[in-house]
């Protein structure tokens, strides 16, 4: 007697599970359309374009997700608070903020993360991968959004424009803190103390406050920062780069904030005004001070 194994019902059919191969790749899809859209990447063919500002798209759904940002619609509305989405992505990250849910665990660390996302651009600060770089300058980034903004830095680009003043921008990120300097929201409230911040940037720096995290740590010497700005101005240290220059004499530093006071040398510029006496100062820690001087005068 023949033994009879389990026919194989795509091959009953006459085709494969994933019958429609990419000429370039050789990956398959199961629908021809599917293959269709894929194939749209090694061509470089975006045949959708936005009728507000001419943004090119390589798929249908991406321009209508697109449009949402210049007609305002908010299809995604949550149904414990009523605050609505652009994005179904943003949506799905709002919910697990009301049940606490962070299903994404780090695996250098253990860090638990709302979303893959936050969760993958943690990892890299473990690894220091910089995967995505700057076609003009060379620049590398850890996340694939924050090399877009960088790249629209040499194109002049800004997509998005505010409905209120008119001021454009270069990514939907920064018009969406924007438009909260009009409508007053603080959508980000710290569970610890209260306080309630109108970006989720500002929200994360100012929890670490409370937990004492200091997730970027310099390969070099071991030292430990709460924040990637103070962690990058460190790095220059040990590398010696120094890319911001005065426009005035030429001077280089390691860090924006050094730039900037030395500047004021040249402009004499003096932001800093105390309210007891009228003087002047052009820098922070000289101003801090003078208070503390006249605190200590007047006990």
């Amino acid at each position: 007697m023949t033994s009879h194994s389990t026919p194989n019902p795509y091959e009953y059919l006459g085709y494969e599970e994933k019958p429609y191969k990419c000429k370039e790749c050789g990956k398959g899809f199961k629908h021809r359309q599917s293959r269709h859209m894929h194939e749209k990447i090694h061509t470089g063919e975006k045949p959708f374009n936005c009728k507000e500002c001419g943004k090119a798209f390589k798929l249908r759904q991406s321009i209508q997700r697109h449009e949402r940002i210049h007609t305002g619609e908010k299809p995604y509305e949550c149904k414990r608070c009523g605050k609505a989405f652009r994005y179904h992505h943003n949506f799905q990250k709002h919910e697990q903020t009301h049940n606490g849910e962070k299903p994404y665990r780090c695996k250098h660390c253990g860090k638990a993360l709302s979303s893959l996302r936050y969760c993958r651009i943690h990892e890299i600060m473990h690894t220091g991968e910089k995967p995505y770089k700057c076609k003009q300058c060379g620049k590398a980034f850890n996340c694939r959004s924050y090399s877009i903004k960088h790249e629209r830095t040499h194109s002049g680009l800004k997509p998005y424009e505010c409905k209120q003043c008119g001021k454009p921008f270069s990514c939907a990120s920064y018009i969406r803190r924007h438009e909260r300097t009009h409508t007053g929201e603080k959508p980000y409230e710290c569970k610890e103390c209260g306080k309630a911040f109108s970006c989720s940037s500002s929200f994360r720096k100012h929890e670490r406050t409370h937990t004492g995290e200091k997730p970027y740590e310099c390969k070099q010497c071991g030292k430990a920062f709460s924040y990637s700005r103070s962690f990058r101005s460190h790095e220059r240290r040990h590398s010696g780069e120094k890319p911001y220059k005065c426009k005035t004499c030429g001077k280089a530093f390691t860090c924006p904030n050094s730039c900037r006071k030395h500047e004021r040398i040249h402009s004499g510029q003096k932001p800093y005004v105390c309210k007891e006496c009228g003087k002047a100062f052009s820098s922070l820690t000289k101003f801090q001070t003078h208070n503390e001087a006249d605190w200590r005068w007047t006990l």
